[in-house]
């Protein structure tokens, strides 16, 4: 899962960010503690299957580092066989 900049608002209603380490708007750094995650002011935050970044500056890391995830959980050729 990838998300940016506010749309870890919905991720915290869905209650999903508990626990977890994200990045968002820097200023939903209070909203993100008071829902039990850990803010990380940086471009791509890694957590787990979850790839976040604060803003559109940061889409470069952001997108390569949820390609290098795609990548890793679902190799290519395990994708060639699936769609075969």
């Amino acid at each position: 899962m990838a998300h940016l900049c506010h749309a870890a608002i919905a991720l915290t209603a869905a209650g999903v960010l508990a626990g977890r380490k994200t990045a968002a708007y820097p200023a939903l750094e209070p909203d993100l503690k008071t829902a039990g995650a850990e803010f990380v002011d940086s471009d791509a935050v890694i957590d787990g299957v979850m790839v976040s970044a604060r803003a559109w500056p940061d889409h470069p890391a952001w997108m390569r580092e949820f390609v290098r995830l795609l990548r890793e959980t679902v190799p290519v050729a395990e994708r060639e066989q699936t769609a075969a």
